[in-house]
């Protein structure tokens, strides 16, 4: 009963930050920022729309929006990476490239449209796919709606991967299992758009695989042939 209640607190508190996240050799933890969930600001995506707005020079004033490879671009900015920043960072950006052939340039960035918000839960879940992001939920709210854990889950070692600012992607592995009954252990914090949440094997899944591939598969003859020769003698 104790275990139930650790488990239902838990499952309510997804969003909260505890220690750090488990590190692996295969997906190091490299300056991953923790987070509560409500500071976090919003980085640009293509597909996003934003308003740039040139104070005293109106007539420059353009609606843009995130071009595929990330960037945009006004009358005497040329292309400004948009990708991986805040409004706040494009309009600096925008005022310094601007500042070359204007003097002084007030330059206001207002983010008015968004693209999908989407995430992909892939490996050992039920329905692996691209899913719509609802809100701030958390890696196990993912998991369950890609219809929970299939029984070859390594659920003790789940993987996040993120791209952050600048285009790097960082990953860390989460203890789903564990910290699902212990509150320590579920620095989870809220998934971002284009988040990856992976879902490996178990090690026993693994070696059940290894087993099938090179001895099973690699024979002539199907094992159940012996299984029916032997019921006929």
């Amino acid at each position: 009963m104790k275990r139930l209640f650790l488990s239902a607190a838990a499952i309510a508190a997804l969003s909260a930050c505890g220690t750090n996240p488990v590190p692996s050799q295969s997906f190091p933890e490299i300056n991953w920022q923790k987070s509560d969930g409500y500071d976090q600001r919003y980085l640009l995506a293509p597909g996003d729309t934003i308003e740039v707005n040139v104070l005293y020079a109106p007539e420059l004033s353009r609606t843009v929006v995130v071009s595929p490879d990330g960037r945009v671009r006004i009358p005497y900015s040329g292309p400004i990476a948009a990708t991986g920043r805040t409004v706040d960072e494009v309009r600096l950006a925008f005022t310094k490239a601007m500042s070359r052939e204007l003097k002084n340039p007030e330059v206001e960035v207002i983010a008015t449209e968004f693209a999908s918000q989407r995430i992909f839960i892939g490996g050992e879940v039920r329905s692996p796919s691209l899913y719509d992001l609802p809100g701030q939920i958390g890696p196990l709210q993912a998991i369950v709606m890609a219809g929970g854990f299939t029984n070859e889950a390594r659920k003790s070692e789940v993987i996040l991967m993120r791209r952050v600012a600048g285009g790097e992607i960082r990953t860390k592995v989460i203890d789903i299992k564990n910290g699902i009954y212990d509150g320590a252990l579920a620095d989870w914090g809220p998934l971002r758009r284009f988040d990856i949440v992976y879902v490996p094997k178990s090690k026993i899944a693994e070696e059940n695989l290894m087993m099938r591939q090179w001895f099973r598969d690699a024979l002539p003859v199907e094992f159940s042939f012996f299984y029916d020769v032997g019921r006929l003698n």
